[in-house]
Formats: structure tokens, sequence, C-alpha cells
């Protein structure tokens, strides 16, 4: 058996206090960061859009200003509607059932707090 004087040896200065964690190792600890299902409405011509994210507030910035596709249309945009939810997933289930709604009186209901997605 051959012994590596490195592996032995015992190294002075600071060593972690019990229980101490690094977000990034350890697996005992999740932050979950909340989810958003936000509609935006034009302010051009009243047209919903329907999405979710972690911060609707930067994701209106998005539309107003950098998107290219859908939403670059109907431009400016305004959040009328926003729910937290616990998880991505719970907020990305919201927004299927919500666009697959493809009724505006069923989001203008939901925006006016009369039903629930």
């Amino acid at each position: 058996m051959v012994e590596h004087p490195a592996v032995n040896r015992r190294v002075t200065g600071s060593s972690p206090v019990c229980g101490a964690t690094n977000p990034k190792t350890n697996l005992g600890f999740f932050y979950i960061m909340p989810h958003y299902l936000y509609i935006l409405q034009s302010k051009k011509n009243g047209i919903y859009y329907k999405g979710s994210s972690s911060n609707p507030e930067e994701r209106l910035k998005h539309h107003n200003t950098i998107e290219k596709g859908f939403t670059s249309r109907y431009r400016p945009w305004k959040i009328v509607y926003k729910k937290e939810y616990p998880t991505k997933a719970e907020a990305m289930q919201a927004e299927r059932k919500v666009k697959g709604w493809k009724s505006r009186k069923m989001i203008q209901l939901l925006i006016e707090g009369k039903i629930t997605p």
C-alpha cells in the first residue's frame, strides 16, 4: 500500500461549519422561483396575448421592444392580468388551459376575477 502525504495531511484554515451549505452543490435544498400566468392587452387594438414567465414585467419590456413575432405587430402592450404559481409547470399548465379557451369573453371573465384558470 502506497501512502500519499497530500491525502493524509491535515490542512489548517477555514472548514465549513456543520449545516453550512453551498446552494450550487447541496441537493437537499431547492429554491423554487414562482412563475406567473400573465395576460397582455394591446393598447393599439385590444387584442390579448397569454403567456407565462418568472418575471412578467421583464417579459412586457421584451414584448414592447425586442420581440419580433406576434407581439411586435400590436405594440404597445400592457399587463391586464397576472397570477402567481409556485412552479413553472403549474404556470405553464394554466397558460395552456387559458389558451385553449379561444374565447375573448372567457379571457375578460378571468381578468375581472369572475373565473379562475
